[in-house]
C-alpha cells in the first residue's frame, strides 16, 4: 500500500527495495515515487524518481522499458537549469540504449551527458560516462574515438587515482 505514504516515504521504501534486490518491486516503487512527486508540483523529484526507475530496470534486464521511464527527463531537468542531473539522465537513456544495440544513439547521448556533466564542474561523474563512451567506442572498432574520449575526461582530473595516472600516461604519450 505505497500510494498511502508521503512522496519522501515512497522514496525510502523504493531505495530499500533497491538495495535489497527486488528490482521489478523497486521500479514500480520508484514509478509510484515519481507520480507522487508530479502529483505535488514537484518536477525535478518526479523527473529523478523516474531516472531511478530507469536504473533499477536496466538491472532487470528490461531495456526498452528502461529508456521509456528516463526518456525526456534531461528536458526537465535543462530547463531548470541542473545540468549535474540533466547528464545523468542522458548518461542512464544512452546506457539504456546501448543495452538495446542502439550504438550511434547512445554515443550521441553519452557525449551529451559528458558535456553536461563537465558544464556541471562533475568531473569525476564525467569520467565515468566518458570511460563509458570510450569503452562503447573500442566495441565498435573506433580506437582513435575511443583515445579522445578518454583524454577528455582525464585532463580535467585534478587527484587522479593511480589507475587514472596509468591510463594519462599511456594515452598522453607522444610516438
Amino acid at each position: 500500500m505505497l500510494n498511502k505514504l508521503s512522496s519522501l516515504e515512497i522514496k525510502e521504501k523504493a531505495q530499500v527495495i533497491y538495495q535489497a534486490g527486488d528490482y521489478p518491486s523497486a521500479a514500480q516503487a520508484f514509478a509510484e515515487a515519481s507520480v507522487s512527486y508530479a502529483d505535488e508540483g514537484d518536477m525535478l523529484m518526479s523527473a529523478e524518481m523516474k531516472n531511478n526507475q530507469s536504473v533499477t530496470l536496466l538491472r532487470d534486464k528490461q531495456a526498452q522499458a528502461a529508456l521509456d521511464a528516463a526518456w525526456g527527463t534531461d528536458q526537465v531537468f535543462a530547463e531548470a537549469g541542473d545540468m549535474r542531473r540533466q547528464g545523468m539522465a542522458l548518461a542512464n537513456q544512452a546506457s539504456a540504449m546501448e543495452a538495446l544495440k542502439r550504438l550511434n544513439e547512445a554515443i550521441d547521448f553519452y557525449t551529451r551527458a559528458g558535456e553536461a556533466l563537465e558544464k556541471a564542474g562533475e568531473i569525476d561523474l564525467r569520467v565515468e560516462v566518458m570511460q563509458l563512451l570510450s569503452a562503447l567506442y573500442l566495441r565498435r572498432f573506433k580506437l582513435f574515438d575511443a583515445i579522445i574520449a578518454l583524454q577528455s575526461a582525464l585532463v580535467a582530473v585534478k587527484n587522479p587515482t593511480p589507475k587514472q595516472r596509468f591510463m594519462k600516461m599511456l594515452l598522453f604519450i607522444r610516438l
